[in-house]
Protein backbone atom coordinates (compact mmCIF):
# COMPACT_ATOMS: atom_id res chain seq x y z
CA UNK A 1 0.00 0.00 0.00
CA UNK A 2 3.02 2.53 0.77
CA UNK A 3 5.04 2.09 -1.85
CA UNK A 4 3.74 0.20 -4.98
CA UNK A 5 6.81 -0.74 -6.99
CA UNK A 6 7.08 -4.50 -5.47
CA UNK A 7 11.32 -4.21 -5.54
CA UNK A 8 13.26 -4.38 -2.16
CA UNK A 9 17.21 -4.23 -1.93
CA UNK A 10 19.28 -4.28 1.66
CA UNK A 11 21.94 -2.40 1.84
CA UNK A 12 25.33 -2.94 2.28
CA UNK A 13 27.01 -3.21 5.96
CA UNK A 14 27.83 -0.07 7.67
CA UNK A 15 31.53 -0.42 8.32
CA UNK A 16 33.16 0.32 11.61
CA UNK A 17 35.36 3.03 12.32
CA UNK A 18 36.99 4.11 15.80
CA UNK A 19 33.94 5.96 16.81
CA UNK A 20 31.42 3.53 15.80
CA UNK A 21 30.30 0.24 17.60
CA UNK A 22 27.44 -1.98 16.84
CA UNK A 23 25.20 -3.26 19.12
CA UNK A 24 24.66 -7.01 19.68
CA UNK A 25 21.69 -8.04 18.98
CA UNK A 26 19.69 -10.64 21.21
CA UNK A 27 19.19 -14.02 19.56
CA UNK A 28 15.63 -15.38 18.29
CA UNK A 29 14.00 -17.21 20.98
CA UNK A 30 15.15 -15.08 23.93
CA UNK A 31 12.82 -13.45 26.38
CA UNK A 32 12.19 -9.28 25.65
CA UNK A 33 13.36 -7.79 28.81
CA UNK A 34 10.57 -5.36 30.35
CA UNK A 35 11.07 -1.98 30.03
CA UNK A 36 13.75 -0.56 32.39
CA UNK A 37 14.60 3.08 33.40
CA UNK A 38 15.57 5.98 31.13
CA UNK A 39 18.15 5.68 28.61
CA UNK A 40 21.51 7.95 28.40
CA UNK A 41 19.67 11.18 27.47
CA UNK A 42 18.12 11.30 30.60
CA UNK A 43 21.47 12.55 32.29
CA UNK A 44 22.19 16.25 32.34
CA UNK A 45 25.61 15.36 30.48
CA UNK A 46 24.34 13.15 28.02
CA UNK A 47 25.06 9.40 26.76
CA UNK A 48 28.89 9.30 25.78
CA UNK A 49 27.60 7.34 22.91
CA UNK A 50 24.08 6.45 20.83
CA UNK A 51 22.30 3.45 20.50
CA UNK A 52 20.55 3.72 16.38
CA UNK A 53 18.30 0.69 15.85
CA UNK A 54 17.45 -0.02 11.88
CA UNK A 55 14.54 -1.91 12.40
CA UNK A 56 14.03 -4.43 9.98
CA UNK A 57 15.52 -3.53 6.82
CA UNK A 58 14.78 -6.67 4.81
CA UNK A 59 11.50 -5.90 4.55
CA UNK A 60 11.19 -2.03 5.46
CA UNK A 61 13.95 0.16 3.26
CA UNK A 62 12.81 1.67 -0.04
CA UNK A 63 13.97 4.82 -1.43
CA UNK A 64 17.26 5.15 0.42
CA UNK A 65 15.57 5.22 3.60
CA UNK A 66 18.96 4.04 4.86
CA UNK A 67 20.14 7.62 4.26
CA UNK A 68 17.90 8.54 7.31
CA UNK A 69 20.31 6.15 9.80
CA UNK A 70 23.64 7.32 7.85
CA UNK A 71 22.86 10.96 8.82
CA UNK A 72 21.87 10.91 12.21
CA UNK A 73 25.11 8.68 12.52
CA UNK A 74 27.34 11.60 10.82
CA UNK A 75 25.85 14.74 12.77
CA UNK A 76 26.58 12.82 16.05
CA UNK A 77 30.02 12.01 15.45
CA UNK A 78 30.30 15.33 14.04
CA UNK A 79 30.09 16.81 17.26
CA UNK A 80 32.14 14.31 19.03
CA UNK A 81 29.25 11.48 20.25
CA UNK A 82 29.88 8.03 19.77
CA UNK A 83 27.54 6.10 17.85
CA UNK A 84 26.72 2.33 18.25
CA UNK A 85 24.57 0.47 15.42
CA UNK A 86 22.42 -2.39 15.25
CA UNK A 87 20.82 -3.69 12.10
CA UNK A 88 18.11 -5.59 12.90
CA UNK A 89 16.60 -7.90 10.44
CA UNK A 90 12.90 -9.22 10.30
CA UNK A 91 14.64 -12.92 11.68
CA UNK A 92 16.45 -10.98 14.76
CA UNK A 93 14.98 -9.72 18.02
CA UNK A 94 14.88 -6.40 18.40
CA UNK A 95 16.60 -4.89 21.52
CA UNK A 96 14.71 -2.34 23.89
CA UNK A 97 18.09 -0.40 25.13
CA UNK A 98 18.71 1.71 22.00
CA UNK A 99 18.14 5.26 21.56
CA UNK A 100 17.08 5.98 18.46
CA UNK A 101 14.55 3.03 16.12
CA UNK A 102 14.90 3.71 12.48
CA UNK A 103 11.59 1.99 10.42
CA UNK A 104 11.53 2.64 6.29
CA UNK A 105 9.11 2.07 3.25
CA UNK A 106 7.84 -1.09 2.25
CA UNK A 107 5.60 -2.87 -0.14
CA UNK A 108 2.12 -4.11 1.10
CA UNK A 109 2.94 -7.35 2.03
CA UNK A 110 6.28 -6.60 3.59
CA UNK A 111 4.65 -4.08 5.65
CA UNK A 112 2.13 -6.88 6.79
CA UNK A 113 4.53 -8.84 7.73
CA UNK A 114 6.83 -6.40 9.39
CA UNK A 115 3.46 -5.25 11.75
CA UNK A 116 2.87 -8.66 12.79
CA UNK A 117 6.38 -9.84 13.57
CA UNK A 118 6.68 -6.57 15.43
CA UNK A 119 3.88 -6.87 17.60
CA UNK A 120 4.88 -10.56 18.39
CA UNK A 121 8.66 -9.43 19.20
CA UNK A 122 7.28 -6.74 21.89
CA UNK A 123 10.85 -4.80 21.51
CA UNK A 124 9.66 -1.97 19.67
CA UNK A 125 6.97 -1.56 21.90
CA UNK A 126 9.41 -2.02 25.02
CA UNK A 127 12.11 0.23 23.89
CA UNK A 128 9.05 3.05 23.29
CA UNK A 129 7.81 2.30 26.64
CA UNK A 130 11.23 3.24 28.50
CA UNK A 131 11.45 6.39 26.47
CA UNK A 132 13.63 5.69 23.01
CA UNK A 133 12.56 7.79 20.10
CA UNK A 134 10.93 6.32 17.32
CA UNK A 135 11.54 8.28 13.87
CA UNK A 136 8.83 6.22 11.15
CA UNK A 137 8.44 6.78 7.34
CA UNK A 138 6.07 5.78 5.10
CA UNK A 139 5.06 2.01 6.01
CA UNK A 140 7.06 2.34 8.72
CA UNK A 141 4.68 5.46 10.13
CA UNK A 142 1.13 3.22 9.31
CA UNK A 143 2.92 0.37 11.14
CA UNK A 144 3.49 2.30 14.06
CA UNK A 145 -0.05 3.12 14.87
CA UNK A 146 -2.95 1.14 15.35
CA UNK A 147 -4.28 0.73 12.01
CA UNK A 148 -3.85 0.28 8.18
CA UNK A 149 -4.76 -1.16 4.74
CA UNK A 150 -3.24 -4.27 3.51
CA UNK A 151 -2.90 -5.57 -0.10
CA UNK A 152 -6.51 -5.11 -0.65
CA UNK A 153 -7.26 -2.51 1.52
CA UNK A 154 -8.42 -4.81 4.35
CA UNK A 155 -7.57 -3.43 7.69
CA UNK A 156 -4.54 -4.93 9.02
CA UNK A 157 -3.62 -4.21 13.16
CA UNK A 158 -1.10 -1.96 13.97
CA UNK A 159 1.55 -1.76 16.88
CA UNK A 160 -0.45 1.22 18.48
CA UNK A 161 2.43 3.25 19.27
CA UNK A 162 0.91 6.20 18.61
CA UNK A 163 -2.93 7.07 18.13
CA UNK A 164 -3.13 7.17 14.21
CA UNK A 165 -5.20 5.04 12.26
CA UNK A 166 -4.07 4.69 8.35
CA UNK A 167 -6.04 3.58 5.00
CA UNK A 168 -6.48 3.43 1.40
CA UNK A 169 -7.32 6.57 -0.18
CA UNK A 170 -8.47 7.86 -3.69
CA UNK A 171 -5.55 9.39 -5.41
CA UNK A 172 -1.97 8.18 -4.90
CA UNK A 173 0.34 10.84 -3.50
CA UNK A 174 3.25 11.07 -6.04
CA UNK A 175 6.23 13.36 -6.16
CA UNK A 176 7.75 16.48 -4.06
CA UNK A 177 6.26 17.49 -1.10
CA UNK A 178 6.71 20.65 1.47
CA UNK A 179 5.74 21.40 4.74
CA UNK A 180 5.93 23.93 7.19
CA UNK A 181 6.53 22.07 10.63
CA UNK A 182 4.55 22.27 13.94
CA UNK A 183 6.28 25.98 15.55
CA UNK A 184 6.46 24.12 18.75
CA UNK A 185 9.15 21.93 17.35
CA UNK A 186 11.54 24.63 16.50
CA UNK A 187 12.44 22.94 12.80
CA UNK A 188 12.60 25.04 9.53
CA UNK A 189 10.18 23.44 6.58
CA UNK A 190 10.44 20.18 5.48
CA UNK A 191 11.08 18.74 2.34
CA UNK A 192 10.76 15.05 0.33
CA UNK A 193 9.44 12.65 -1.80
CA UNK A 194 6.18 11.04 -1.17
CA UNK A 195 5.03 8.07 -2.92
CA UNK A 196 1.59 6.32 -1.18
CA UNK A 197 -1.89 6.01 -1.51
CA UNK A 198 -2.40 6.65 2.22
CA UNK A 199 -4.28 8.44 4.21
CA UNK A 200 -3.95 8.94 8.13
CA UNK A 201 -6.30 10.18 10.49
CA UNK A 202 -4.88 10.97 14.40
CA UNK A 203 -6.59 10.78 17.63
CA UNK A 204 -6.87 13.87 19.90
CA UNK A 205 -3.39 13.81 21.48
CA UNK A 206 -1.34 13.20 18.73
CA UNK A 207 -0.78 16.30 16.50
CA UNK A 208 0.66 16.87 13.04
CA UNK A 209 4.32 17.08 12.15
CA UNK A 210 3.97 19.48 9.28
CA UNK A 211 1.27 21.71 7.51
CA UNK A 212 1.74 21.12 3.91
CA UNK A 213 2.79 23.88 1.35
CA UNK A 214 2.95 21.21 -2.35
CA UNK A 215 2.24 17.87 -2.21
CA UNK A 216 -0.45 15.28 -0.04
CA UNK A 217 0.91 14.29 3.09
CA UNK A 218 -1.96 12.78 5.51
CA UNK A 219 -4.30 13.39 2.99
CA UNK A 220 -6.32 16.54 5.39
CA UNK A 221 -3.43 19.16 4.47
CA UNK A 222 -1.10 18.10 7.19
CA UNK A 223 1.71 15.80 7.05
CA UNK A 224 3.24 12.78 9.44
CA UNK A 225 2.45 13.30 13.46
CA UNK A 226 3.84 12.96 16.52
CA UNK A 227 3.44 12.38 20.11
CA UNK A 228 5.64 11.95 22.85
CA UNK A 229 8.80 10.60 21.35
CA UNK A 230 7.03 8.72 18.31
CA UNK A 231 7.77 10.74 15.07
CA UNK A 232 6.07 9.36 11.31
CA UNK A 233 5.99 11.05 8.37
CA UNK A 234 5.57 9.71 4.45
CA UNK A 235 8.41 12.03 3.85
CA UNK A 236 11.18 9.95 1.63
CA UNK A 237 14.61 11.67 -0.03
CA UNK A 238 15.60 10.35 2.56
CA UNK A 239 13.78 12.77 4.88
CA UNK A 240 16.86 13.32 7.60
CA UNK A 241 19.32 14.28 4.92
CA UNK A 242 17.06 16.64 3.37
CA UNK A 243 16.19 18.28 6.73
CA UNK A 244 19.16 18.23 8.98
CA UNK A 245 17.30 20.15 11.53
CA UNK A 246 14.70 17.50 11.89
CA UNK A 247 17.54 15.34 12.59
CA UNK A 248 19.40 17.21 15.27
CA UNK A 249 15.72 17.43 16.81
CA UNK A 250 15.45 13.49 17.22
CA UNK A 251 19.57 13.79 18.11
CA UNK A 252 18.07 16.42 21.20
CA UNK A 253 15.65 14.10 22.26
CA UNK A 254 18.63 11.84 23.45
CA UNK A 255 21.54 14.07 24.42
CA UNK A 256 19.47 17.01 25.62
CA UNK A 257 21.67 19.29 23.82
CA UNK A 258 23.61 19.68 20.73
CA UNK A 259 26.67 22.00 19.90
CA UNK A 260 26.13 24.06 16.61
CA UNK A 261 28.73 21.97 13.70
CA UNK A 262 31.08 23.37 11.20
CA UNK A 263 29.83 25.28 8.46
CA UNK A 264 31.86 23.43 5.95
CA UNK A 265 30.63 20.51 7.35
CA UNK A 266 26.87 21.49 6.10
CA UNK A 267 27.96 22.92 2.86
CA UNK A 268 26.37 19.69 0.68
CA UNK A 269 23.37 19.12 2.80
CA UNK A 270 22.26 22.99 2.89
CA UNK A 271 23.04 22.83 -1.31
CA UNK A 272 20.91 19.77 -1.33
CA UNK A 273 17.84 21.34 0.78
CA UNK A 274 18.16 24.87 -0.73
CA UNK A 275 17.89 23.21 -4.66
CA UNK A 276 14.74 20.69 -3.68
CA UNK A 277 13.04 23.98 -1.88
CA UNK A 278 14.11 26.10 -4.89
CA UNK A 279 12.34 23.89 -7.52
CA UNK A 280 8.94 24.26 -5.85
CA UNK A 281 7.43 27.80 -6.17
CA UNK A 282 4.88 27.16 -3.13
CA UNK A 283 7.74 26.74 -0.71
CA UNK A 284 9.65 29.75 -1.37
CA UNK A 285 9.70 31.94 1.75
Amino acid sequence: MSEGHGRHRLGSRIPQDPGQQRLPVPGAGLPVPGAGPPGPGAGSGGPSAIRLVWVYPDLLSTYGDRGNLLMLDRRARLRGIGVEIAEVNSDQRVPVDGDIYLLGGGEDLPQILAARRLAADGGLTGAMNRGAVIFAVCAGYQIVGTEFGGAEGEPVPGLGLIDISSGRGDRRGVGEITADVDPALGVERLTGFENHQGVTSRGPEVRPLATVLTGVGNGDGTEGAYCGRVVGTYLHGPALVRNPGLADMLLRWVTGSLPALDPQQEDLVLKLRGERLAAHPASAG
